[in-house]
């Protein structure tokens, strides 16, 4: 299950740094700060919302590229599942401070990807988020960088909206 999400981070890394290498994945809009996007995968549609950060600390350090994704699998039964994927590798073991609002969620990492430490809360998370302004991530690079990272909120709702009927 998880093993997709990270196709679906290598399609949106490219369909945003390279639009003519990502032709499987489509782009069905744009949500103030949230694109949605389609592919199919395994004779299912495969539909995900996509923003960047609008604010990268430590400014000294080379982030590279950062995403947010929630992704729709409804050939899978997967429903809204949040991911946070960063350029670098993230520190073995440790975990991502995802935060709105008052709310606080932890998120395990593997790799350059994190997601729900406790996946009963992904509901929680995404109410949270189409209810704040803003979303504020926090993570330890595999060399041990502290990291912050904001993202606007703005759109989020319209985007997931959007997607709900992926089929």
């Amino acid at each position: 299950m998880r093993g997709t999400i990270l196709s679906i981070s290598c399609l949106a890394m490219m369909a945003l740094a390279t639009p003519a290498l990502a032709q499987s994945a489509t782009k069905i809009g744009q949500h103030n700060a949230w694109g949605t996007y389609s592919y199919d995968a395994n004779n299912s549609k495969v539909c995900y919302v996509l923003t960047v950060p609008t604010e990268m600390q430590p400014p000294t350090l080379n982030h590279g590229d950062i995403f947010f994704f929630v992704s729709q699998k409804p050939g899978q039964n997967v429903s809204y599942e949040p991911q946070f994927i960063a350029s670098y590798d993230f520190q073995t073991n440790s975990k991502v401070n995802v935060t709105v609002g008052d709310r606080s969620f932890s998120m395990f990492t593997r790799g350059k990807s994190a997601w729900m430490e406790n996946a009963a809360e992904e509901p929680q998370l995404i109410a949270a988020m189409r209810a704040g302004a803003d979303m504020k991530v926090q993570a330890t690079s595999g060399r041990g960088n502290a990291t912050n990272y904001t993202f606007s909120l703005r759109g989020i709702t319209a985007a997931l909206n959007s997607i709900q009927t992926c089929q």
